[in-house]
């Protein structure tokens, strides 16, 4: 200020100021404030150290400039030169509670102030200038946007592990904190999941379920203290984790927000921490409350949805077989994915079973609906079928049976709206043959196996069309033979319809993807099935599909416990077994390598102990890691060269030959396959 030359501007020296302008600058010098100045008609500029911050890169070039050169065209934006000019003419002061002024367009994020702008008069009592000062709110400004962020998120938020997540996210990156953790009950203790400053997380981390820990119901906890007592409390400067510390993050935390998160069903806490001093202000205070209710409020709906969920999966486990045959020659695999929100049992079935004399029934129908009602149906249908197809396995005879119960169900319940529809066949694994019929239902696909390095094809199997079960219709089979590598695959409506789309776009897709499948594998089928149409269905999707091999294979299945040992031990037993079957060393491997991520994988995000099958033929390998567990649907997510985790799938994707997973009503299943033979 001292050194500018001030005699080329409409003030001139310093020295010739007025002594009431002077004493004006001396006060704005000294003020930690930002404070700027504007004098004479020409407006030119003055500010402190404070104000030189908010101007960024326009300082020092904009002292004792005239505003409208200085700012530029930010002075012609509203709240800037008008507001200055009208207190200029008027006299009468202006306080801006909230603005936000773009110094720099093009430039930085804008910032928010309150701002104050009052008149500087001169010695006779005349208008010299106009004095403004500006209070930086953009943090408080940021944090209510946040706040509005976090609600419609957590409206998103249908689990516990997902407002969470949520939560977690909201308020390391809102408050900037070193320490934050939530916490819920668990009968007589609660589960806690933390979150530190610099701890490596990537998208996969994100996607996977949190890992929980427990802690006792120690009073001495202020996570526990605060979901007990439901008050909240503020530690601005300590050792607030001292008695509890379980390592030296906790130990560091200095100043400690604990919030209760108190509802019906719901008892829990969020504490938030840093590790220096930190004055928790009345005004961050009431937005902590407020945050705190919304997560309270989320998580009870949470519960209660996880609630409704585990009686609907638990009614459609009870209906979906537990296990589907194993032949020599053939294999077998299904895929079940509930539609809607996951909050329904459906009416899609699934079933393979032997029959008597050793051929192997097979089904896939939908009962239309997603309720219990739609799924008590489904169940009786598919117990009758089984009963039916063991006395008189022939296809018309046992949808005749079925009609006839479809019938009675409806005339009992007096709703004459009950829409069943069945595909139903009997393959003899002697030759090969497989004889079918329908009931309304979409024809199965079948993918021909390429002859002599000829590529796969696939079609529509020509079934003919039957009336759906209820409406006394009367059926006829249509037959076909599955050469050794053909594969047919049954799959309900959910598969191949889309809203606002023909349904022959939908069995197009589906046939083109079967014929461009690398493999005919069972379980690489319905993971392709469940994918080909483009768009999202609100419906149940089902899908069965068997495969004539080509060889005999050797499989062998391990049970892991949730245990740290786990994965190791899976390693030592793969790698026993494979080298036992002669499976190249390379194959074996980058097979032990993958087989140990999903296992670990399982291991902790599931918290269920695994089950590792391994299936070998003359031409691939295949390797499956499923849990029972709820972790969701896995996928593939981006993960840096650095990144702690989240690698797993993606090396997967690299090292096999194709790969994928298998979400059913009972957990959630990986796998991969490698090719032996690879050009």
């Amino acid at each position: 200020m001292h050194a500018h030359d001030w005699s080329g501007t409409s003030l001139g020296r310093i020295d010739g100021w007025d002594p009431a302008v002077r004493a004006a600058v001396d006060l704005l010098l000294e003020s930690p404030v930002p404070m700027m100045l504007v004098c004479g008609a020409d407006c030119v500029v003055l500010y402190n150290d404070a104000y030189a911050e908010v101007l960024g890169d326009l300082h020092p070039a904009a002292l004792g400039r005239p505003a409208a050169r200085a700012f530029g065209e930010a002075w012609d934006q509203p709240g800037m030169g008008d507001v200055i000019s009208r207190v200029f003419r008027t006299g009468h002061p202006v306080l801006e509670p909230e603005s936000q002024v773009t110094l720099r367009p093009g430039g930085a994020e804008p910032a928010f102030y309150t701002r104050g702008h009052s008149v500087v008069r001169d010695s006779r009592g005349a208008v010299a200038g106009v004095l403004t000062v500006a209070a930086e709110t953009t943090q408080v400004i940021h944090r209510l946007q946040s706040l509005g962020e976090l609600t419609a998120r957590l409206a998103g938020a249908l689990t516990i592990d997902d407002v969470t997540r949520v939560v977690l996210t909201y308020a390391m990156a809102s408050f900037d904190l070193d320490h934050c953790a939530l916490a819920v009950d668990d009968g007589a203790s609660y589960r806690y999941v933390r979150r530190i400053r610099g701890e490596m997380l990537d998208e996969a981390d994100e996607r996977l379920p949190p890992v929980w820990r427990r802690v006792a119901a120690d009073p001495a906890a202020p996570l526990v203290a605060a979901a007990e007592s439901g008050r909240a409390t503020f530690v601005a400067d300590g050792e607030p984790l001292r008695a509890i510390a379980q390592d030296r993050h906790e130990r560091r935390v200095r100043s400690l927000a604990a919030l209760p998160l108190r509802t019906a069903s719901v008892r829990g806490a969020l504490t938030m921490g840093f590790r220096r001093a930190h004055a928790w202000l009345p005004a961050e205070r009431a937005l902590l409350r407020a945050a705190a209710e919304l997560v309270a409020q989320a998580a009870e709906r949470a519960r209660r949805f996880e609630a409704q969920h585990g009686t609907a999966q638990l009614l459609q486990r009870s209906m979906l077989p537990e296990h589907l045959p194993e032949l020599d020659t053939f294999r077998i695999a299904a895929r079940y994915d509930v539609g809607v929100d996951g909050n329904a049992a459906g009416g899609d079935f699934y079933d393979a079973f032997r029959l008597i004399d050793g051929r192997l029934a097979m089904v896939l129908g939908d009962v239309a609906g997603h309720d219990v009602r739609a799924a008590a149906v489904m169940g009786q249908v598919r117990a009758a079928l089984r009963a039916l197809a063991l006395t008189d396995p022939a296809p018309p005879s046992v949808l005749a049976g079925l009609d006839r119960l479809v019938g009675s169900l409806g005339a009992e319940s007096r709703n004459e709206e009950i829409f069943v529809t069945v595909v139903y066949g009997v393959l003899d694994p002697a030759d090969g043959s497989v004889t079918l019929a329908s009931a309304g239902h979409p024809p199965p696909v079948l993918r021909r196996a390429g002859l002599a390095g000829e590529p796969a094809t696939a079609e529509l199997v020509k079934v003919p069309p039957g009336a759906p079960l209820g409406l006394g219709g009367r059926w006829q089979t249509g037959s076909l033979t599955l050469e050794p590598g053909d594969t047919i695959l049954m799959y309900s409506d959910g598969v191949v319809e889309r809203r606002g789309h023909p349904l022959n776009a939908g069995l197009d897709a589906l046939v083109a993807a079967a014929a461009g499948s690398a493999s005919g594998d069972p379980r690489n089928m319905c993971s392709l099935a469940t994918a080909a149409v483009e768009g999202t269905t609100d419906d149940d999707v089902a899908v069965l599909a068997v495969e004539h091999a080509l060889a005999m294979s050797r499989s062998a299945t391990m049970q892991v416990a949730a245990e740290p040992t786990g994965p190791s031990r899976v390693r030592q037993w793969m790698s026993t077994r494979l080298r036992e079957w002669l499976v190249p060393e390379p194959v074996i491997g980058a097979a032990i390598l993958c087989t140990s991520e999903l296992t670990t994988n399982a291991l902790l995000h599931a918290g269920t102990p695994a089950q590792v099958h391994i299936d070998l033929n003359a031409e691939r390998l295949l390797v499956s890691v499923a849990d029972t567990g709820t972790r969701g649907s896995v996928i593939r997510a981006r993960a840096d060269t650095l990144a702690s985790r989240g690698r797993g799938l993606g090396l997967i994707e690299e090292l096999s030959d194709s790969w994928g997973t298998d979400p059913t009503v009972r957990g959630s299943t990986v796998w991969f396959e490698m090719l032996l033979n690879r050009e």
